[in-house]
C-alpha cells in the first residue's frame, strides 16, 4: 500500500487534500453537544423568613430542610447559607450524569416532608425549588440615563415584561432581579399612639389579615329559589384593598369612645417591598437582571438566545430606559472555542504544506531511482 502511494505522488496529494478539506468543512458542525456533561446537576431550595436574622433562619428553616434533604438519592454534597435578610438558600449537588428532573422531584418530596417543622410564615410564602445552576451566564443593568423613570417603575417593568420572557428561553434555569423594588403597601406605625390605645404591632397585623382578604360573596337567585325569581346574579364585593386611604380605614379596635382606625396610630403609603439592595451604573440608580442556566444546558447557546431576546425586548422599552451587559461569563468559553478552531485550521494548513513537501521529495526520489535504473540498464557490460 505504501509503495502504491509512493509511485503515485499526484494521487496521494489529491487524497490528502480531500481529507484536509473534509476536516475543515466539518469543524463548524462538530457535535459538541454530544459530549458528556461535565457540570454536576444542581437543585436550589430557597425560602424567605421575613424579619428573622441569620441565627433564627438557620435554626428554624435551614436546619430542618437540610436534615430532610440530606441523603437524597444521587446526592454528592450539600451547601447552605442563611442571611440576615431572612433568606435561606440550600444548594444540592448531585453526581455527574444524574437526571436533573428526577433530582428536582426527589428534593421536592423531601422538602414536603419537612413542611410541618417550618414556621407558619414560611408556609405562607412557600419554599421555592429550582433546577438552576447558582452561577450566572450574564448580568444586565437597566437604568434611566435622564432619570425620568424611578427604580420602582423599572423594577416593575422588568418583573412584568422581561423576566418571564427570559425564563421561557430553552436552557435558562432562573432569572433574578437585583435591587428589586416590587410595589408594596407600607404601613408606618407610631409607637406612642399605639401604647396610648393599648395596641401592639401584632394587633395591626392581625387586623390586616382579617380585613384585607378576598371574599366569595356567592349569588342571588341561585336554584333552588322562589319561582318568581327571574334573575340569577353573581355578587361582587370589595376584596383586597389597593389604596392607602382604604388601608387607613381598617378598624383595629372598638372602644366605648368609638373605633380605632389605622390612621389613628400611623399611616399607609405605596412603596417598595424591600430597600436592602441598591445598584448604581455610571452614577445612575439601576436595576440588575441575572440569568442562570440549567446544569445540563449549553452556556454559549443560552447566552446567545437570551441576549437576542433582550435585544428584541429593548425595542419596546419605554422612553428613557436603557440596558447594558454588565458582565458575561461565557466570553472566556467563546474565546477558547474560537482559539481551538483557529489552531485546528492552522494545523490543517501546516499539515497540507507538510504533505506537499513530502510528496515532492518522494517524487524526486522516485525520479532519481528511475534514472539510476536506466543508467544501470544502459551502461556497457550492464
Amino acid at each position: 500500500m505504501v509503495d502504491f502511494f509512493i509511485r503515485r505522488p499526484i494521487f496521494a496529494t489529491v487524497c490528502a487534500l480531500l481529507i484536509i478539506l473534509a476536516g475543515a468543512v466539518s469543524i463548524p458542525t462538530l457535535p459538541i453537544s454530544l459530549y458528556p456533561n461535565l457540570a454536576p446537576p444542581q437543585v436550589t431550595v430557597t425560602s424567605n423568613y421575613v424579619g428573622a436574622n441569620a441565627n433564627v433562619v438557620e435554626s428554624a428553616v435551614t436546619t430542618p430542610l437540610e436534615q430532610q434533604i440530606n441523603g437524597v438519592e444521587g446526592m454528592h454534597y450539600i451547601t447552605s447559607t442563611s442571611s440576615n435578610d431572612g433568606t435561606s438558600n440550600i444548594n444540592v449537588t448531585f453526581r455527574t450524569g444524574y437526571d436533573l428532573n428526577i433530582a428536582a422531584v426527589d428534593v421536592q418530596n423531601r422538602v414536603a416532608t419537612a413542611q410541618g417543622r417550618l414556621p407558619q410564615e414560611i408556609k405562607n410564602t412557600g419554599v421555592t425549588i429550582t433546577k438552576a445552576n447558582p452561577n450566572f451566564v450574564f448580568a444586565a443593568g437597566f437604568y434611566s440615563p435622564d432619570n425620568s423613570l424611578t427604580n420602582q417603575y423599572i423594577s416593575n417593568y422588568l418583573d412584568v415584561y422581561v423576566k418571564d420572557a427570559l425564563k421561557r428561553i430553552p436552557g435558562v434555569g432562573d432569572v433574578l432581579i437585583f435591587g428589586e423594588r416590587k410595589y408594596a403597601m407600607r404601613i408606618w406605625l407610631d409607637p406612642t399612639r399605639l401604647a396610648a390605645r393599648q395596641l401592639t404591632a401584632a394587633d395591626v397585623v392581625s387586623a390586616l389579615q382579617e380585613q384585607n382578604v378576598e371574599i366569595p360573596a356567592g349569588q342571588l337567585g341561585r336554584p333552588p329559589a322562589d319561582p318568581k325569581q327571574n334573575f340569577q346574579v353573581a355578587l361582587r364585593v370589595v376584596g383586597r384593598l389597593s389604596d392607602p386611604k382604604e388601608f387607613e380605614k381598617i378598624i383595629l379596635k372598638n372602644t366605648g369612645n368609638g373605633i380605632v382606625q389605622l390612621k389613628d396610630i400611623g399611616r399607609a403609603e405605596i412603596g417598595a417591598e424591600s430597600y436592602d439592595t441598591n445598584l448604581l451604573y455610571s452614577g445612575h440608580e439601576a436595576i440588575g437582571v441575572g440569568v442562570q442556566q440549567l446544569s445540563n444546558a449549553n452556556a454559549l447557546e443560552v447566552d446567545k438566545a437570551a441576549k437576542a431576546e433582550l435585544e428584541k425586548l429593548s425595542k419596546a422599552f419605554p422612553p428613557g430606559m436603557k440596558y447594558v451587559i454588565a458582565f458575561d461569563t461565557t466570553t472566556v468559553v467563546g474565546d477558547s472555542v474560537k482559539e481551538v478552531v483557529t489552531n485546528s485550521g492552522s494545523h490543517d494548513s501546516g499539515l497540507a504544506r507538510w504533505h506537499l513537501r513530502i510528496h515532492k521529495n518522494l517524487r524526486f526520489l522516485d525520479q532519481l531511482a528511475y534514472s539510476f535504473r536506466n543508467y544501470a540498464r544502459n551502461r556497457p557490460g550492464g
